[in-house]
């Protein structure tokens, strides 16, 4: 359809959207044809009249259809409800891909337009690159010690089974099939009959889980996303970025970058409050992991040995091309005078052979002959560059451009253990384990009595000295057992998979040095850490999460990068220090204002710090899905960055359902990687990137952040029985019913917030519609900045939108939440708390604080509505408001009939499938 897309590219606004109206259309029918088929005229005729209702009252707000939707869903059967919630939830999820296809549909009449690359893209950063005085020399420069790397981690709100998006990806390769291709009228009928398959496939498909979610669960659905679009996509993003870079300068003919992108991932290495990751899973997931990375090579080498059918009579090869097909174990006559086949064919034998020798099982299509296994990946990177350069020198270079390179760069990329696992664990446990080990070896030591200096004293004595400090003697506390043998699985991972296998260690709740420390004890216990030879074969990686830990961040890292002893183990990590912010505690600690300029402040702070240490600052942004957590575009976020914050390097979480929406479509996939690229780009390399704003706007910000923090600490932690309130008017009691994690919901058994996990205190705030974390605390506190300077106040903050894109950020992911927020709908799930003088005392609070925060917001950004500066978010929204509200409707009233006893398990199961239905309307959950 490329004359289609020319056109489309020239139409207004209204008229580019109307393929995607066009496929909402479609997959419409195609699911209520499903339904009636299924179930009969009857089900369909009231899910009809239950849509129908909806659009009417969220089109019209006409309350004369509000109050027939509300009579109609609250006297339907528990069946009649089943189907209702599956049939909504359903189709939030056909409109996610409709979504999804319209974005790449777009994207490529950009494209096929020649229009001007848009901002974002790798094309047009490079061109603002080059416009700024960069050279090809400098950017060069600039890659050799760049990193960006999204780190995926297993979410305890993921609601989404793999299976539902098995079924979803067939549905996106006919809808982008229809895109592509000029389909005749027998293919288009065929097309059609497909999609008809794979929708009715959906419905039956089981949306929720008989079981809890295991670790190894996680893994594979994490790894799925490798086959679906990392493997492919990112050796994809470096051929572009190359070509482009050639095309920039006359000169350069070839170009390969160094492996700056990378993925990473949490999956089976995170501790914190997990007590199923153990060392025997970790060993499992390194398995998996490295499973998937052998056998995607072992397919592509296969596959590029049929291709490169050259023949040596016909076309010459280098010496060292000719001696490994040479030493290939494949003596077909048939194959005699095809050199390259011959050594891809031993290239694939050697392979096979690092498959069994690493993961002790037989390869799918087996080799021709025995062969002497790879050592590490390099070794096989090294064969495929002599199959290269010999394409090369012998005037193939056109056979270099295709399979062959994306192999050699997944290769650099992936090696033989997939991406990067990282071990995180809460410095409370060990605290206790250092404690246990230090005074099992010298009795009356009182670890735990001491203070913080002499907490030092004693860790540094310690890892100072070669002598072991654990004995196989000694029968220790499981904790203790449980810490060492995951290190020491660590080490085993290096040396099996390369030291790239197990790379960081990341210490949740730090608040100290001796945080750090105790943890640099535990790896040298492992041999992680050679004091001898001042060594450190991982990173160690403090995350502060809470407010006050953030406010202290600066200081701890001062004293410990002023620790000669630190500093000199430094040194073999590149002298490179990478430090974790977290968005989620902050914000469950003193609100979304608060939380974002503490984190601001806190980068601030670190930048100079390791500006006077000389030692490069790497920060790791702990983002979540929702902005509650963090979230928010990542374009945007990143470019928001104080000035030296990002340095060519930046690390970031990847969570839930955020990586479905991101990386679940391949192209989707590949242009998310590349504005986390762009972004980190421009943030390190344009001279307008973010600077230190005038002092006006910090003393503005500081103000508005004081009392945001007051005003959400009053209501959170100050307001008796707030605790009650959240529990009852919300699902977090059911949540914990879903299969949906390996993680429990709290940290502690109670009902306490400050021991509830950020994820699932967000999650719960999204199904009611309320928000919370995302916006609260925002309007009183810009109500009281204008009482406190009446004549220039507004005209301030105004200024501060308009010029400092960090402010700017802030309110627009405000903005997006408050607009996905529904107060009326907030309402009825107030009602689900049993004291009334509770409700009547907590919910007119977050109504008129709800009410300010929009007023003061559209006052400050200059919007009569929400949204009106970003009319495609505004679209999808209130495309699906009419399929969220039932859902929430129906919700509600479910949870009345399971709270007061209603013993149907079609209740407790109507609940479960309202909240992935919300989820996946709002594509976000926490």
């Amino acid at each position: 359809m490329n004359a289609e897309s020319k056109q489309n590219a020239a139409l207004p606004e209204d008229d580019k959207d109307q393929s995607l109206k066009e496929d909402i259309r479609r997959l419409g029918r195609i699911l209520g044809d499903t339904v009636r088929n299924q179930h009969g005229d009857q089900v369909f005729e009231l899910i009809e009249h239950i849509r129908q209702s909806s659009i009417r009252f969220q089109r019209d707000a006409d309350f004369a259809a509000r109050e027939e939707l509300e009579t109609t869903l609250d006297n339907l059967s528990n069946d009649q409800t089943t189907q209702v919630i599956r049939a909504f939830s359903y189709f939030s999820h056909l409109v996610n891909l409709a979504e999804d296809q319209h974005h790449v549909r777009r994207s490529r009449a950009h494209l096929i337009a020649g229009s001007a690359p848009k901002r974002g893209s790798l094309a047009h950063t490079i061109d603002a690159l080059y416009s700024n005085g960069n050279d090809t020399g400098k950017l060069l420069e600039f890659f050799k010690t760049a990193q960006v790397t999204p780190v995926l981690t297993a979410h305890p709100t993921e609601v989404q089974r793999k299976s539902i998006l098995n079924c979803q990806m067939v549905i996106t390769r006919l809808l982008d099939e229809r895109d592509r291709m000029q389909l005749t009228p027998e293919e288009s009928a065929a097309n059609e009959e497909a999609l008809n398959r794979a929708v009715l496939t959906l419905w039956q498909t089981r949306m929720l889980r008989t079981s809890k979610l295991s670790v190894l669960d996680e893994v594979e659905n994490g790894l799925s996303f490798y086959d679906y679009t990392f493997l492919r996509e990112l050796p994809h993003l470096y051929a572009g970025l190359e070509d482009l870079l050639c095309s920039k300068d006359g000169e350069l003919k070839q170009l390969e970058l160094p492996s700056f992108m990378k993925m990473g991932s949490w999956i089976g290495g995170d501790r914190d409050g997990n007590p199923f990751v153990t060392a025997d899973v970790l060993e499992k997931t390194l398995a998996m992991q490295s499973s998937r990375a052998l056998n995607f090579y072992l397919t592509e080498l296969h596959t590029l040995g049929s291709q490169l059918s050259v023949a040596n009579l016909l076309v010459g090869a280098s010496g060292d091309l000719l001696a490994l097909a040479q030493r290939s174990p494949d003596h077909s006559p048939h194959r005699s005078d095809e050199p390259y086949r011959l050594a891809i064919s031993g290239m694939y034998a050697r392979l096979a052979a690092t498959y069994r020798k690493l993961l002790n099982a037989e390869p799918a299509i087996h080799a021709a002959g025995e062969a002497v296994a790879y050592d590490n990946a390099e070794e096989l990177i090294a064969d495929l560059d002599v199959v290269h350069q010999s394409l090369l020198d012998h005037g193939s270079a056109a056979l270099t451009r295709g399979r062959l390179r994306h192999l050699r760069r997944a290769v650099r990329v992936f090696g033989f253990y997939l991406a990067p696992l990282d071990l995180r664990q809460n410095s409370d446990v060990h605290e206790r384990v250092v404690a246990e080990l230090l005074e099992a070896a010298k009795p009356g030591t009182d670890y735990l009595g001491q203070d913080e200096e002499g907490r030092i004293r004693l860790l540094l004595a310690e890892i100072s000295s070669a002598r072991p400090l654990a004995s196989p003697y000694i029968d220790y506390s499981e904790d203790t057992q449980s810490e060492l043998a995951i290190y020491r699985g660590a080490r085993t991972a290096q040396l099996r998979y390369g030291k790239g296998a197990v790379p960081n260690c990341i210490i949740s709740k730090t608040d100290g040095v001796s945080d750090m420390l105790e943890l640099a004890l535990l790896l040298k216990e492992a041999g992680l850490l050679h004091p001898l030879e001042g060594r450190l074969d991982v990173n160690i990686i403090p995350l502060f999460e809470t407010i006050g830990d953030l406010q202290n961040s600066a200081p701890v890292m001062d004293r410990l990068l002023g620790l000669p002893e630190y500093a000199d183990l430094l040194q073999s990590r590149s002298n490179a220090q990478e430090v974790m912010l977290g968005y989620s505690d902050s914000n469950k600690d003193g609100g979304f204002l608060t939380s974002g300029w503490e984190l601001y402040k806190a980068e601030l702070e670190l930048v100079k710090i390791f500006a006077k240490r000389q030692v490069r600052l790497r920060l790791f942004h702990g983002r979540g899905g929702s902005v509650g957590r963090g979230g928010g575009p990542s374009y945007q976020a990143i470019l928001a960055q104080p000035a030296g914050a990002v340095q060519g390097q930046i690390r970031l979480t990847e969570q839930g359902e955020v990586i479905t929406a991101k990386y679940g479509n391949p192209e989707v996939g590949r242009r998310n990687l590349e504005v986390l690229a762009a972004a980190t780009l421009e943030a390190s390399l344009l001279s307008g990137a973010e600077p230190v704003p005038p002092e006006e706007f910090l003393t503005a910000m500081g103000e508005l952040s004081d009392n945001a923090f007051q005003a959400y600490r009053n209501m959170v932690y100050e307001t008796e029985g707030f605790e009650q309130y959240f529990w009852e008017s919300t699902v977090i009691s059911e949540i914990a019913g879903l299969n949906i994690g390996s993680r429990p919901a709290s940290r502690k058994k109670s009902t306490a917030i400050e021991d509830l996990r950020a994820i699932p205190w967000v999650f719960s705030w999204s199904q009611c519609r309320l928000m919370l974390p995302g916006w609260f605390g925002f309007g009183s506190a810009v109500q009281a900045y204008l009482k406190a300077h009446p004549e220039n106040g507004l005209a301030t903050l105004q200024a501060m939108f308009r010029d400092w894109s960090f402010f700017a950020t802030i309110l627009s992911n405000m903005e997006m939440v408050l607009a996905k927020s529904d107060i009326g709908i907030a309402s009825r799930y107030a009602q689900l708390v049993k004291d009334e003088a509770l409700r009547n005392r907590i919910f007119p609070r977050l109504q008129a604080e709800h009410e300010a925060t929009i007023d003061v917001l559209k006052s400050i950004s200059g919007q009569d509505e929400l949204l009106s500066a970003n009319p495609l978010l505004k679209r999808s929204i209130s495309n699906r408001f009419p399929y969220l509200s039932p859902l929430n409707h129906v919700q509600v009233e479910l949870l009345e009939r399971y709270r007061n006893g209603d013993p149907d398990e079609r209740v407790r199961r109507g609940i479960h499938l309202s909240i992935n239905g919300i989820a996946a309307g709002l594509r976000n959950s926490g």
